[in-house]
């Protein structure tokens, strides 16, 4: 590693914390790096209509492709990598993936949460996402479900509280157990009740998508919607942090006010932190991050600019 770059920081994840982290950093004048997966669940957004100023819409693939190409404009390295291995070294971190490492003296953790799918065919899941028929953010797309007919598929409080936020869109909405027969406490039967919400026996699977409707197989037979939310859990990618030993609550990093870990010169922004799981409070993290870590490092060393020999170059001294 001797005859490697050491840079300023080392960016895990290409989401909408990682890329506006960044952004932030290269404009900074530091020298980054971003190791990203090419997982994020922004991408698989079809189209949102949350993030401000994109009253039409805008894909999440295109949203990433933006940023991408923004940060690169500023001098960001980019690779396409999953980082497997995270260390402590003197110095800083160092980061090791398919095809190779990198050392930095600091490190943001923007590795995000995957959504637990419903039982079904993966080809069938990933068309009837994208046309909408299967969302997982009601707090994103609620809206677009409005008087419309929406199964949730859950059976715990998480389902009941994510039906019972739907109902304040539709009328029309039903929890589906995933795998049997619901196992609802008596307070979350009370509310599914007051709410006007049915509830049918799994087992569940989806066995059709339509230009217009999905319909699920349930124990009552074969139940057709505008839209399925499946309300089943996520996991967080925390196994880098736990590598470190930065400290979890909920399986989640714990972060201060200005998205520090518990351990020093350790970062984290997005979905991977506890917190609302919207694109527009990711680059928030993100940019927070940011700026913690551009005045973190210069504590350490004080980061001037000075011009030599006609051109300007950032200096740390």
């Amino acid at each position: 590693m001797s005859d490697e770059p050491i840079f300023d920081c080392l960016v895990i994840g290409g989401g909408p914390a990682g890329l506006t982290a960044a952004i932030y950093l290269t404009r900074f004048h530091l020298s980054i790096k971003v190791v990203d997966a090419g997982k994020s669940r922004a991408s698989l957004i079809p189209c949102t209509h949350n993030h401000a100023g994109y009253p039409g819409g805008i894909s999440g693939k295109e949203l990433i492709a933006r940023m991408t190409e923004q940060a690169q404009m500023y001098g960001a390295s980019i690779v396409t990598g999953r980082v497997t291995r995270l260390d402590r070294v003197e110095g800083g971190f160092e980061a090791e993936w398919g095809e190779g490492s990198v050392k930095a003296r600091t490190v943001l953790l923007a590795t995000g949460i995957t959504n637990r799918r419903p039982p079904m065919d993966e080809d069938l899941h990933d068309e009837a996402l994208q046309r909408g028929l299967i969302r997982y953010c009601p707090i994103c797309d609620g809206y677009e479900v409005t008087d419309k007919s929406v199964g949730v598929i859950g059976d715990d409080s998480h389902g009941v509280a994510e039906a019972v936020f739907l109902r304040g869109f539709t009328e029309d909405v039903t929890l589906i157990a995933p795998h049997a027969s619901h196992a609802l406490s008596d307070a979350d039967l009370a509310r599914l009740r007051e709410f006007g919400i049915k509830a049918v026996d799994g087992p569940c699977h989806a066995v059709a998508a339509h230009d217009d409707c999905i319909v699920v197989d349930t124990a009552q037979g074969p139940q057709t919607f505008d839209s399925v939310y499946p309300a089943l859990g996520s996991d967080t990618h925390i196994e880098l942090a736990q590598q470190v030993g930065a400290a979890l609550k909920d399986d989640v990093l714990v972060v201060d006010s200005h998205q520090r870990t518990s351990v020093p010169g350790l970062y984290a922004a997005g979905d991977v932190v506890l917190g609302l799981d919207q694109i527009s409070h990711a680059m928030g993290e993100g940019g927070v991050a940011a700026t913690t870590i551009r005045n973190d490092l210069a504590r350490e060393r004080p980061i001037v600019r000075e011009t030599l020999s006609g051109s300007i170059a950032a200096k740390a001294g």
